[in-house]
């Protein structure tokens, strides 16, 4: 059952072999604090919904962090904290009819594809892997006699009498054999749901929340629903099972399965699952056979003969590696996590943007935190919240804010790197002059080498000094240059837009002398500029960088200077 830990799944997790370079650098003393720290959020994780079924993360969120616990206690066995009875599903002792096998998850297309066909590509079958909690059915003479959870597989929580209080399952079967084992899913209805644009929306914890409570009220259990995805008792043939399913009434069981001759079938179905609305969320495919050995032979661990390919993450679980801080052309500090690189979609995301300094010192972010990603309309990386945190503070200083506002960092001086390097970009780019091929490695190139100090020291650079720069070449120089000399004849009102000029509404921007001796009164006689803009623009044309900017662009020969 999801949100009480199963044990049999922590040992199996954590049998496999471990390879030194995928386990923290931690000291045994400091691997025993960052173990019992997650440990106790994932032991609160689950009290919240075995007591109230409440959601304090998303189901994703929760099986990473969980596969990260049995990482680590793999690296560090010594330091793990023992996993107490109470917490796992496992603590049920009533023994179930057919061994709960689980499955495995392959890791793409391209692992499913290597699947089938060393199966020949034949008698396979393909259904939505349901977003819910496993559950075992017995039927004895056509009556529902026990429910089962997953437990370890073999042994697990009894939820007979939850059972006979939720409609979706059935309590009789018509044209039943005399003893009949079910295997499935009891999932959260949600009607269209798509789950492309809806994601999991933590239906899986719902529905475990409302089984892990000590009663089931009437409005919840008719909010629960049940898809059979296996007969264990059934006949061999998966076709003779899907009559005999039908027969019985579980027509889902036969409306969701589907021959797969190829991998485009499964493709196709997999396709139509993610982007059209079905009424639970599914977190993946399961690809089977339609033969596979008999039920009194199954162990509770993933089978050879079927397997999972789950759908993109909809968030990801990272490591915070390093908390660095961008400045930007208006002196505007943020904060960037670098992260240990997690795949959401078919995105792989190294970095996200935490938005501003008050926010990240209310996170309180450090590295070696684990945070929670999402993708912003499906493109976008966006910082979620913080999982836990590292048990060690390492200790983060960001730029003073007292050194950066928007007239500031004219020249490349300590601490102004960034912002002065951001006025560079915007100089020349598509808000600015529209220098092409002038992009943030070509500034830095040219900063590095010396040859830029202040905001204009490029006009004046000559082809051999561009040649002689490390990485320019004669003709990268030379067609530089010729980008260089273009800026002088760009307009009056282009270079005042590169230089961050505040918007000015629709003011005619005719030359520096004009504007510049402008009162703040006068400013607030152009239509759409109040009394803030107009001191801004006062201050724009009155500060000392930018009047010696513009004697700089009058002696080049500037239009309107």
């Amino acid at each position: 059952m999801r949100w009480l830990w199963p044990i049999a799944s922590i040992t199996a997790l954590t049998a496999g072999a471990v390879h030194a370079t995928d386990c923290p650098d931690w000291s045994p003393a400091q691997a025993k604090q960052e173990l019992n720290a997650l440990y106790d959020r994932l032991d609160g994780w689950n009290h919240a919904y075995r007591v109230s079924g409440q959601s304090p993360v998303d189901d994703a969120i929760y099986d990473q962090a969980l596969k990260r616990f049995s990482a680590w206690r793999r690296c560090f066995p010594a330091q793990a904290p023992a996993m107490p009875a109470h917490l796992a599903d496992a603590s049920g002792d009533l023994r179930s009819p057919v061994a709960q096998t689980g499955l495995a998850k392959l890791p793409d297309a391209t692992a499913l594809a290597a699947w089938m066909h060393a199966r020949d590509e034949q008698d396979l079958w393909v259904q939505p892997k349901a977003d819910g909690v496993a559950v075992t059915l017995l039927y004895l003479d056509g009556q529902l006699r026990q429910a089962t959870s997953r437990g370890d597989g073999l042994h697990g929580s009894d939820w007979t009498a939850m059972a006979q209080l939720i409609e979706a399952i059935p309590k009789h079967l018509p044209n039943a054999p005399a003893r009949v084992v079910l295997q499935g899913e009891i999932y959260w209805r949600i009607p269209g749901h798509v789950q492309a644009s809806d994601g999991g929306v933590n239906a899986r914890s719902a529905v475990a929340g409302a089984l892990a409570r000590d009663t089931l009220d009437a409005a919840t259990a008719v909010k629960i629903g049940l898809f059979v995805w296996d007969w264990p008792s059934g006949p061999a043939d998966m076709p003779a099972r899907l009559a005999g399913l039908q027969a019985m009434g579980l027509a889902d069981s036969v409306a969701y399965t589907h021959p797969a001759r190829n991998m485009d079938d499964v493709k196709r179905w997999r396709e139509q699952w993610y982007r059209h609305p079905m009424p639970f969320a599914a977190d993946g495919t399961v690809v089977r056979q339609g033969h596979r050995p008999p039920a009194s032979s199954w162990q509770p661990m993933p089978p050879t003969w079927a397997v999972a390919w789950k759908y993109p993450a909809a968030s990801a679980l990272a490591e915070v590696r390093a908390v660095n801080f961008t400045v930007g052309r208006s002196g505007r500090i943020t904060p960037v996590l670098e992260l240990v690189p997690v795949q959401l979609d078919d995105h792989r995301v190294q970095r996200v943007s935490v938005g501003s300094v008050a926010r990240w010192r209310q996170l309180d972010i450090r590295p070696g935190d684990q945070v929670e990603v999402v993708l912003a309309g499906l493109t976008i990386p966006r910082l979620q919240s913080v999982v836990w945190r590292t048990q060690q503070r390492a200790d983060v200083t960001p730029p003073d804010p007292g050194k950066h506002e928007p007239l500031s960092c004219w020249q490349a001086t300590p601490g102004c790197e960034d912002q002065f390097r951001a006025r560079l970009l915007r100089l020349a780019g598509n808000q600015g002059l529209r220098l092409d091929g002038l992009g943030a490695s070509t500034w830095q190139a040219l900063i590095d080498a010396g040859l830029i100090h202040g905001l204009l020291d490029w006009m004046n650079l000559t082809p051999a000094q561009l040649a002689a720069a490390p990485g320019f070449g004669q003709a990268r120089a030379s067609t530089l240059a010729q980008t260089f000399a273009s800026a002088r004849q760009r307009s009056f009102a282009r270079w005042m837009h590169a230089l961050g000029m505040p918007a000015s509404a629709g003011a005619e921007l005719t030359d520096w002398a004009t504007l510049s001796a402008r009162s703040s009164d006068e400013w607030q006689a152009v239509d759409g500029i109040g009394q803030g803009r107009a001191d801004r623009l006062v201050e724009f044309f009155t500060h000392p960088e930018l009047r010696a900017q513009a004697v700089r662009l009058h002696a080049a020969g500037v239009q309107g200077f």
